[in-house]
């Protein structure tokens, strides 16, 4: 007996998450809908222009205003930075470099080593028993 095998869809905010987008910003009809994996694969491979548009200027999730300013997401916490911010804004913060992007920058790049130096620890783990 064959069961009919049903689209997979997704709420718009998870949709908004993968095509990394700041939900309130989408248009309403996006936001109140659903989204199929399809219509998912087509707004990837043939985004309209709002979604060009949002992805260039914003406004931008925390996850995306995270990795253009070089920080975590915990560091924009940390900073006070709740919101999501446009390009533009990000651009601005880049330019006047305040201590604590400074700061978090260095605490990002120093998690970034720790977790290199983690992983070749394992690897030489790895290597050393299996020739022991």
């Amino acid at each position: 007996m064959k069961s009919q095998q049903s689209t997979q869809t997704m709420k718009p905010a998870t949709a908004a998450k993968k095509l990394g987008v700041y939900l309130p910003a989408t248009p309403a009809s996006f936001q109140e809908g659903v989204v199929s994996r399809a219509e998912l694969n087509e707004l990837q491979s043939n985004p309209p222009e709002w979604l060009r548009e949002l992805r260039a200027n914003g406004p931008h999730p925390r996850p995306v205003v995270a990795a253009k300013l070089g920080v975590s997401i915990a560091g924009l916490a940390r900073a006070g930075v709740t919101e999501a911010l446009t390009t533009e804004q990000i651009e601005a913060l880049k330019q006047e470099q305040p201590e604590w992007l400074e700061k978090e920058r260095a605490t990002q790049a120093e998690v970034r080593k720790e977790a290199v130096r983690l992983k070749n620890l394992k690897k030489e783990k790895e290597s050393g028993a299996e020739r022991g």
